[in-house]
């Protein structure tokens, strides 16, 4: 019997540009703070005190599938001194 494969885009079909927009974007929003937890020497654990969360909310914020709130996002940029973001 012959297997075929098939890719998931052939599966499910094209993903729609707005979909993929909003998964580019969480990722890129996960990857910044990776990128200012790395800069400041603070692991999940540390980050999460700093912020008064749980490890576990630092962990869900890095998957890439966090819907982040502009207060969130807001809160972050004051505690980094950074944009999280960049509009416009």
């Amino acid at each position: 019997m012959k297997r075929t494969s098939r890719t998931l885009e052939e599966m499910l079909g094209p993903i729609p540009p707005n979909v993929q927009a909003e998964v580019d974007l969480s990722f890129e929003i996960s990857d910044r703070i990776d990128t200012l937890m790395k800069q400041r020497g603070l692991s999940k654990k540390q980050f999460a005190e700093a912020l008064g969360r749980r490890p576990s909310e630092i962990t869900k914020w890095l998957s890439g599938q966090h819907n982040f709130t502009i207060a969130t996002l807001a809160m972050l940029s004051s505690f980094f001194g950074q944009s999280i973001i960049r509009v416009g």
